[in-house]
């Protein structure tokens, strides 16, 4: 299981990526692979604010649906709109072209309360 060292981790298993007061959200290899094929993606719209712990959309899959939590709070700056004509790629690549979301943070240190790698590993047994 892939579990990236520079990223921060939730429960939900939500992975945030921080870049200056943008951070950069998804799921995590662990959840994309206990999920399988992805076969619909919602996503929220660019400009909406989300609070910490609000759900931002939902994920389906052929075995199941999940909402997506925001591990952060802010504004939703940029959507990967390129997911909804090839969700497969939430499966290749969770951690790169992956992503669903940019979030212009309103508190960026808000980020280090998140799981770090080796507390995600522990939280996950993996």
């Amino acid at each position: 299981m892939n579990i990236p060292n520079d990223l921060r981790y939730t429960k939900s298993d939500e992975w945030v990526r921080l870049n200056g007061e943008i951070a950069e959200i998804g799921i995590t290899d662990y959840a994309q692979s206990e999920l399988g094929d992805i076969v619909f993606l919602e996503l929220p719209e660019a400009g909406r604010y989300l609070q910490l712990d609000e759900s931002f959309g939902v994920i389906e899959s052929v075995k199941a649906a999940s909402d997506l939590y925001a591990p952060v709070e802010g504004e939703v700056a940029e959507v990967n709109t390129a997911l909804m004509s090839a969700l497969e790629v939430i499966n290749q690549d969770p951690y790169g072209a992956g992503w669903m979301v940019r979030i212009r943070l309103k508190d960026p240190t808000q980020v280090q309360t998140l799981m770090t790698p080796e507390e995600y590993r522990n939280y996950r047994q993996i």
